[in-house]
């Protein structure tokens, strides 16, 4: 199927659901369930030291943080590409 040709339902429309899932689309969904697994798989208490003071904190936080902030960072570097 090339890129120019369309899926179309049966009464002649487009399909919602023909353009939703692109194969970077659900690479990026197994990627967000993988990492959201590997989050809340540990969940033991840490201490972190960000510059002077140190934090007790479960992991599962940490980590969650941590993809939140690459999240959108990747998100403001793209928009900035984008313009």
């Amino acid at each position: 199927m090339s890129p120019k040709e369309t899926t179309r339902t049966p009464d002649g429309g487009r399909s919602r659901l023909a353009g939703a899932f692109t194969p970077g689309r659900i690479g990026m969904i197994l990627l967000a369930a993988i990492t959201l697994v590997f989050i809340f798989e540990n969940t033991r208490e840490v201490r972190i030291r960000l510059l002077i003071p140190e934090v007790t904190m479960p992991l599962y936080l940490a980590l969650l943080a941590a993809a939140l902030l690459g999240a959108a960072c990747g998100y403001y570097a793209a928009a900035r590409r984008r313009k």
